[in-house]
């Protein structure tokens, strides 16, 4: 469902977004719209691909050793 909403804009910028709009054969409320929705959508993938991160931390990981080798033995001493 469409709901209609009303901005305040600085008329300069209004009518530099209507020729940008109009140089891109679109209206500026198409072009507000659809960058309301990309910066939405990109909202939305970061936050998924945080959770999935920190889950992933959360779970760790299996390095395939049964045990990790002491700074000595790593070093050598």
């Amino acid at each position: 469902m469409k709901q209609n909403i009303t901005i305040s804009l600085d008329k300069d910028l209004i009518q530099t977004g209507k020729m940008i709009a109009a140089h891109r054969g679109t209206s500026l409320n198409r072009m507000l719209r659809q960058e309301l929705e990309r910066i939405i959508r990109n909202v939305k993938q970061y936050e998924s691909a945080k959770r999935k991160a920190i889950a992933a931390m959360k779970k760790g990981f299996h390095s395939g050793m049964d045990r990790y080798p002491s700074r000595d033995e790593i070093h050598e001493r």
